[in-house]
Formats: C-alpha cells, sequence, structure tokens
C-alpha cells in the first residue's frame, strides 16, 4: 500500500455527530445528505465529504461508537432542523493511504494503524483518524468507491 506523509489542509466542514450502532451511520448520513440538497452544495470538487472516525467500529462496544460526518463548506452553517453545526478541521500532518472498494471493509485504515504505524517509527497524533470519500453518491457502485485515509501524526 502506498503510503505518503502530507499536510491535510485547515478545513471549515459542516458536522452531524453519530454515536451508537455502526449499523445506524446511514440514518445520521442521510441528515446531512438532505441538509447538503437543501442547500445546493453539490459539486464533489468544492464540497468534499469525510468522516471523523473515533473509534474503531470493530472493536469498540457498540454504544461507545462514535463517528462525525462532514462536509467542507465555505460559509458557517445556519441554525437547522437536522443538527448540522459548523467546524474546523485543523491543518494537520498526517500520513495518508486510499482505498477502493466498499467502506464498509477499509483496507487503508486497517493497514496505516495496525502495520505501517508500527514500523513507521511515527507516533499517533491527537486527532481522530479522517476519511475523504472521493467519490459518494447513490452512482457509485461499491467497487468503485475511493476514500483517503489520513492518519494525524505527531
Amino acid at each position: 500500500m502506498d503510503v505518503r506523509i502530507v499536510t491535510f489542509p485547515e478545513t471549515k466542514v459542516a458536522v452531524i455527530e453519530h454515536h451508537g450502532l455502526p449499523a445506524l451511520e446511514y440514518e445520521t448520513v442521510r441528515k446531512l445528505i438532505a441538509w447538503k440538497l437543501d442547500n445546493q452544495l453539490l459539486d464533489q470538487m468544492k464540497y468534499r465529504s469525510y468522516g471523523l472516525h473515533y473509534t474503531d467500529p470493530f472493536s469498540t462496544p457498540p454504544a461507545e461508537h462514535h463517528v462525525d460526518f462532514c462536509l467542507s463548506v465555505e460559509e458557517d452553517v445556519a441554525p437547522n432542523p437536522y443538527g448540522i453545526t459548523t467546524r474546523m478541521i485543523p491543518s494537520l500532518r498526517c500520513a495518508r493511504a486510499r482505498d477502493v472498494g466498499s467502506r464498509s471493509n477499509n483496507q487503508a485504515a486497517a493497514y496505516l494503524y495496525k502495520t505501517w504505524l508500527p514500523r513507521s517509527g511515527e507516533t499517533h497524533g491527537d486527532f481522530p483518524m479522517i476519511f475523504h470519500y472521493v467519490n459518494v453518491g447513490p452512482n457509485v457502485r461499491e467497487a468503485e468507491m475511493i476514500t483517503d485515509v489520513y492518519l494525524p501524526l505527531k
């Protein structure tokens, strides 16, 4: 797997938090999608989709699972019925790897954390792993899903 050390740029995002069962993540994501459609933020190059993964869904008890789903934005988010708020992802030094395929079995995240990090001499930073969902939407086939995974480093 190709791993590169990069700087993740400071990015303003619209955020919705998901706490609890990984199987219910889609219900949370649907709220972000509805907000995105209401605000006509459809250009995937301009409004990028992210996940801030605080826990590993495979090793964390379901009730303690936490991921924030985000969309990059230019303006602060106005009050809304979806519970979407504004947050900033800081500029971070990261290890980056790309995963192609199902988002439910991200090989890049597992590789970065379990294989690359222990061998690299690097230390995990104080920010959750960032998933950049490069291509999203109903017409993206599972086998063609692209996710860039950023592991923050100290």
